[in-house]
């Protein structure tokens, strides 16, 4: 299972890689294992904000549909539209191509409230 140490995560498999007061968003390789192959995303527009804990998307695949939940609060300045035509990117590359949305973070102090790797690591093994 891929975790990558220089990311902070959520209780529901969420991402977060922290650049000044960006977020860049995205899921887990292990959320997007258990939801198997991803076939679409709606994601939030630009401009939108949201609130830590409020959902902020969907995502489907064959085996389930799920929320996305937004680890931090902001708005958002970029959304993958990548992710529009090619949903499988998740699965491929869930922490590089896969990211999802950058929240411009309103309230920088929340990023203490996520876990670190070694804690995502000891919560899903």
């Amino acid at each position: 299972m891929n975790v990558p140490e220089n990311l902070k995560y959520t209780e529901d498999h969420e991402w977060a890689k922290i650049e000044g007061d960006v977020a860049i968003i995205g899921i887990t390789d292990y959320a997007q294992g258990e939801l198997g192959d991803v076939v679409f995303v709606e994601l939030p527009e630009t401009g939108d904000t949201v609130s830590k804990g409020d959902t902020f998307g969907t995502i489907e695949a064959v085996k389930a549909v799920a929320d996305l939940f937004a680890p931090l609060s902001g708005e958002i300045i970029e959304v993958n539209e990548k992710l529009g035509a090619e949903p499988e990117t998740i699965n491929k590359d869930p922490y590089g191509e896969g990211w999802m949305v950058k929240i411009k973070l309103s309230d920088p102090g929340e990023v203490n409230d996520l876990m670190d790797a070694e804690t995502y690591k000891e919560k899903i093994s």
